[in-house]
């Protein structure tokens, strides 16, 4: 079964053993409690025998915001069901999620509005590692780390964003 219906559900083919859960927060940047609390008892609605497949983030080593901190929180409530799969991912270079650090600049260049290019590193996991990754799953608890290719923002504008029409749906 699968819970949900963003970018990361859609990609998602249903296996009949697995409860994927991806139904989270979707922005990073969220403020509303009401959206993590909505994720949270949606979570508490599973089957607990079910083996469970979540959808967290690679920002849970690395920050302290209020979704990183989220993300941990489910990562431990997901741990008390029977099995469980955690899957930690940085930004996927697929869907339509507003959200997304790819989107998000595309939608600004769009708009004509200025891009805020940070000096970091963030991790961008195509369509064909992912699902790589997500068939590999098997039947006892793991977590697995998919951080995909480690680019510096501005490589991300620049193959992402400024060459936005090359086809990036891999």
């Amino acid at each position: 079964m699968i819970i949900g219906n963003g970018d990361i559900a859609s990609a998602i083919k249903d296996r009949k053993d697995l409860l994927f859960f991806a139904s989270g927060v979707s922005n990073s940047r969220e403020t509303r409690e009401s959206e993590y609390r909505r994720e949270i008892n949606l979570l508490r609605k599973q089957n607990r025998n079910s083996h469970i497949v979540y959808f967290s983030s690679l920002c849970v080593y690395y920050s302290n915001t209020r979704y990183a901190r989220h993300k941990r929180c489910m990562e431990r409530l997901v741990k008390g069901f029977r099995t469980w799969t955690i899957i930690r991912i940085g930004n996927i270079d697929w869907g339509t999620n507003p959200y997304t650090l790819i989107n998000y600049l595309k939608n600004r260049k769009k708009k004509g509005q200025k891009l805020h290019i940070e000096n970091v590193y963030r991790y961008v996991i195509n369509r064909e590692e992912f699902d790589y990754w997500i068939n590999l799953i098997r039947p006892w608890s793991c977590e697995m780390n998919i951080p995909g290719r480690r680019m510096k923002v501005s490589e991300i504008v620049q193959e992402y964003v400024n060459n936005s029409h090359l086809i990036h749906n891999s």
